[in-house]
């Protein structure tokens, strides 16, 4: 295990040799060498949201939305393993080249835990989704796979942005996100947590906005009293990236930089993104900040730095250039591809069986875009397979396959000089001339994504609505009038209005931005050699007139935790090419039969607040008492087909009793298994104790109440993802004392 301590006491005995100058240098992103105490020059700011970013070649991995949809810790320990050796592999050959530049430390500003609140967010997509469990379980491994746990850090993990910050994007540099205590520590803040006081992330990024008045890189609160003293976290803080400069341009909350500077260094940031930290010996002589405040900042970045093995012979030292992109690391990333991708409908059109075709029909603008395949934050690859190649290979020469672009992504046409919608009807004639229709829609990184880096100027990466753009619903509609059979691939990190296709399509897929090669995994998974199997980290609603103003803060009416209506897909559906079912829950010595009581069930729906007795299995009341102890609910799982496939095993808890719950229950526990064709296993959850507790208005956890829903399924209780799934979950009554 790392030695902190011995870490602290060499970086303040190197600091103690510098002068105030060197360690205010220091406290830059791009950091200065030192030579005359061998200090090289360090540059904090690397990307690695899903594989190493913005430094040339690397193993890429689907977005991070696209890795969440796996429901799987193991998978994101493995892709945190491989970003921390491709990034070492990358460190070691630049670094010996006297290469230090921008993206080519072992910093690495990964992974985004914010809570992916309201689909209409641009950024969505580089987060785990929107329930702060699984986006806590998710994080927490992809650090501690990039950090390693042996005496060397391998590189270090920076969870961001803290906190309470999911949009808007325009307005981010000047907005106020106003939360509730019980709102900042329900939601927005346990994911954080968890990655500080269990994964031990080594570096946390502040936020642009302020929340609730104070500007999120210059927060006592977060910083001070949340952060360092509630959590005891001790890496480094590091702003985002020219934040503090906005401090006096935009928050208004200073009038100078030197004054920004040191409000954020007084509040513990420790590393500036910007240039803002330019101004910190002014603010010192000025009598603004003390020695001992730039002293500390210092110390606490050359403790990340010897924790790294920087300054010394290790053994990652030897890991060779080799390892980028290799076998393995491509491996890993095309099985997070199969493993996100969500079948959110299937008439029994799909798997595809290629004796059955002779032409096949590839449209729509994303059907052979590299854009739509990375998302944001991304590497290079040494090679991009598109949907549309992905099925040319698979299909070979024993299937014709048609192509058209069918529209621009989001204008009105591809040609300049053309008409509108000048590939319509080249894509009704390809649709005319298939057996079966594959047209693939969505979204890419300049129509949802950061500010500052989107072509989408009128919303700065944010959409105004669910709705795929026109061009493309004009196309959607254009397609369903040839009646041929047709399978639509929705490529976008967020949630969208897919009504229309739900009504017409045969089958639909949720792809996300699978990945530079993630056109050859898709084809895999449309024709059968892989059973689809991710579920949503988010809800899909039916509109954007469903949900709160996007500027609310409030979790009322959000996410499946909170909301009020029927949504299109619920969070934690997806189907399979098998037949997956709960056979029988064990817990606390007893045992729940599938299908044997449907009252729990409809008490779960209707949050009735009564007791219901009934047997189960004959084993008496369907009651469990808890004392302090975790749960722990050991559910059977049956493949009922001859399709190999994997699953996902969820858990959710409701309490039935207290006010102050979170009125749909939530997520506590999941498990991702493979189940061959006929296969039955036993899969054991824990269940902790948070599970059945509230956050009470004052941001306290707290038990309230004693009676408590408790749901095993392949998805959650609720009565629409019955009616998609065909499938109940297995619920039944927990009493704690």
């Amino acid at each position: 295990m790392r030695d902190r301590i011995k870490a602290q006491k060499r970086a303040k005995e190197l600091v103690a040799q510098m002068t105030l100058e060197e360690r205010a240098s220091q406290l830059r992103y791009d950091s200065p060498a030192i030579p005359r105490l061998n200090v090289p020059a360090y540059n904090w700011w690397n990307e690695a949201l899903h594989g190493v970013a913005r430094a040339g070649v690397a193993t890429s991995f689907p977005q991070a939305i696209g890795m969440a949809a796996a429901f799987d810790r193991e998978l994101m320990e493995e892709a945190g393993k491989v970003i921390a050796e491709e990034g070492r592999a990358k460190y070691n050959a630049f670094s010996t080249k006297g290469d230090r530049d921008i993206y080519k430390g072992l910093t690495f500003w990964s992974p985004n835990v914010n809570i992916f609140r309201d689909p209409r967010w641009g950024r969505g997509h580089e987060t785990y989704g929107e329930d702060p469990y699984l986006t806590g379980e998710l994080g927490a491994a992809f650090v501690e796979g990039i950090q390693g746990d042996g005496e060397v850090m391998k590189a270090a993990a920076c969870a961001k942005h803290f906190a309470v910050h999911s949009g808007p994007e325009a307005k981010r540099h000047s907005f106020d996100a106003k939360a509730s205590k019980k709102d900042m520590w329900e939601t927005y803040l346990p994911a954080f947590e968890k990655l500080v006081k269990e994964a031990g992330v080594e570096a946390v990024m502040g936020a642009y906005n302020r929340t609730n008045g104070e500007p999120c890189c210059g927060s006592k609160t977060l910083i001070q009293d949340i952060l360092r003293g509630k959590w005891g976290f001790e890496g480094h803080f590091v702003s985002d990236c020219w934040a503090i400069a906005d401090f006096h341009e935009h928050h208004l909350v200073t009038a100078t930089a030197k004054e920004s500077a040191a409000m954020a260094i007084k509040a513990g940031c420790d590393v500036n993104c910007g240039n803002t930290y330019l101004h910190i010996l002014k603010a010192y002589q000025d009598g603004l900040v003390s020695e001992e405040e730039i002293t500390q900042a210092a110390e606490r970045l050359f403790t990340t730095r010897f924790l790294l093995g920087l300054f010394d012979e290790t053994e990652f030292d030897k890991i060779g250039y080799e390892r980028i992109e290799c076998k393995e690391h491509l491996q890993t990333a095309d099985r997070a591809t199969a493993e996100g991708v969500v079948l959110l409908k299937n008439n029994g059109i799909l798997p595809l069986k290629k004796e059955n075709l002779k032409t096949v029909g590839v449209i729509g603008p994303n059907a052979n875009s590299r854009g739509a395949l990375v998302g944001n934050y991304y590497g290079t690859s040494s090679r991009y397979i598109t949907v549309l190649e992905g099925i040319q290979d698979m299909v070979g020469e024993e299937i014709r396959v048609y192509y058209s672009e069918g529209c621009h992504l989001a204008g009105e046409k591809v040609e300049s000089l053309s008409w509108g919608q000048d590939r319509i009807s080249e894509a009704v004639s390809v649709a005319e001339n298939s057996d079966v229709v594959i047209l693939c829609v969505g979204l890419d990184e300049t129509l949802e994504g950061e500010e500052g880096d989107t072509g989408n100027s009128s919303a700065s990466g944010d959409k105004t609505d669910l709705l795929l753009p026109k061009s493309q619903r004009m196309l959607l509609e254009a397609v369903i009038k040839t009646e041929k059979p047709l399978i639509v691939l929705n490529m976008t990190g967020s949630a969208m209005d897919l009504c229309r296709a739900q009504e017409k399509a045969d089958a639909i897929m949720q792809v996300w931005y699978p990945g530079a090669r993630g056109g050859r995994v898709i084809a895999r998974l449309l024709f059968g050699e892989i059973s689809p199997s991710g579920k949503l980290p988010v809800t899909f609603y039916r509109s954007s007139s469903e949900l709160p103003d996007f500027e609310d803060y409030s979790m009322k009416g959000r996410t499946y935790r909170y909301f009020e209506g029927t949504p299109l897909y619920p969070f934690g559906y997806g189907l399979t090419y098998g037949d997956v079912e709960v056979v029988s829950v064990s817990c606390g010595g007893k045992s729940f039969m599938a299908g044997k009581d449907e009252r729990a069930e409809k008490l779960w729906e209707n949050g009735a607040q009564t007791k219901v007795e009934h047997m189960a299995s004959g084993a008496g009341p369907d009651e469990i008492t808890l004392g302090k102890e975790t749960l722990t609910v050991r559910v059977n799982v049956k493949n009922n087909s001859s399709e190999a496939t994997g699953e996902v095993i969820q858990v959710y808890v409701k309490n039935v009793d207290s006010s102050m719950a979170v009125p749909n229950g939530q997520l506590w526990g999941f498990q991702r298994v493979f189940l061959e064709g006929g296969e039955s296993r036993e899969v054991s959850l824990e269940i902790g104790r948070d599970a059945f507790t509230v956050v009470n208005e004052e941001g306290e956890r707290v038990m309230d109440g004693s009676h408590f829903l408790v749901s095993a399924g392949l998805g959650q209780a609720d009565e629409r993802t019955r009616e998609l799934t065909s499938k109940a979950s297995i619920v039944f009554h927990v009493y704690v004392v």
